[in-house]
């Protein structure tokens, strides 16, 4: 081995294990509550040195975002695409769960802590993001052709009301409140065919939309189906969204 070589593998081990300390105090701590003196402490590094390596703490904290996304896209391509158009949507929404569940740092990092704006800002950058909600609109679609879902249903209105069931037990088991996490894997089925059934019998949905986040996708209608002698109802006003409030970063 060259003394290039060696430089460099030892380089990037460094740079690893700044990643690794970063993002053990990052989930235990909180962002915000984490600076660059702080994670230098804990592999021995002088905070120059850090430097030495990423810009910023954001920096840090977009490079584990980077990773956990890698292993997002891998465990979202996981297992055969089934036949049955409804069961392939079905375990494509469950397989984010599954990749809370077996990653469980990275889930939180990646889809909980929205603390860091550079990650808001940029999570469009993330082309597998792109692709993956393009597939998900692309299997509602299909779904709703094969007649597994009502006539005139929103694949935005969809998409959401499925991610909203399962990270909503994702977030659960991740907080070991409510209850354990055995009782949330079942409850993440469980909210998944709950809100599948809604759908196909054609439960009206007022959620809309303002910026569908799905390839290809029309605005959402105020209903995602029309059911024969449902009650009209109104669209509920969206309520402003709130503004990216940017934390300095503690040195």
């Amino acid at each position: 081995m060259g003394i290039q070589e060696r430089q460099a593998r030892e380089r990037e081990a460094r740079r690893l294990a700044i990643l690794e300390a970063a993002r053990q105090l990052f989930v235990s701590e909180g962002y915000g509550n984490v600076s660059i003196r702080k994670i230098a402490g804990r592999v021995e590094f002088s905070p120059a040195a850090i430097y030495g390596y990423f810009r910023s703490k954001d920096d840090i904290f977009f490079a584990l975002a980077e990773e956990g996304f890698r292993l997002f896209s891998r465990a979202m391509a996981t297992g055969r695409r089934p036949a049955d158009p409804l069961e392939a949507l079905r375990q494509r929404i469950l397989r984010y769960y599954e990749f809370a569940r077996s990653e469980p740092e990275y889930f939180a990092l990646m889809f909980v802590d929205r603390s860091v704006p550079r990650i808001s800002r940029d999570w469009e950058r993330f082309a597998f993001m792109r692709q993956t909600r393009q597939e998900v609109a692309d299997l509602i679609e299909t779904c709703v052709a094969a007649g597994a879902l009502p006539a005139g249903t929103s694949a935005a209105a969809v998409f959401y009301v499925l991610a909203t069931a399962v990270h909503g037990a994702a977030v659960i088991r991740l907080s070991h409140r409510f209850c354990s996490p055995e009782e949330a894997d079942v409850l993440a089925r469980d909210t998944v065919e709950v809100a599948l059934a809604g759908l196909r019998s054609g439960v009206r949905v007022r959620f809309s939309p303002s910026v569908s986040h799905l390839p290809h996708s029309p605005r959402a209608t105020p209903a995602i189906a029309t059911a024969p002698n449902a009650s009209r109802v109104r669209r509920a006003r969206r309520p402003a969204a709130r503004g990216d409030h940017a934390a300095k970063e503690n040195r």
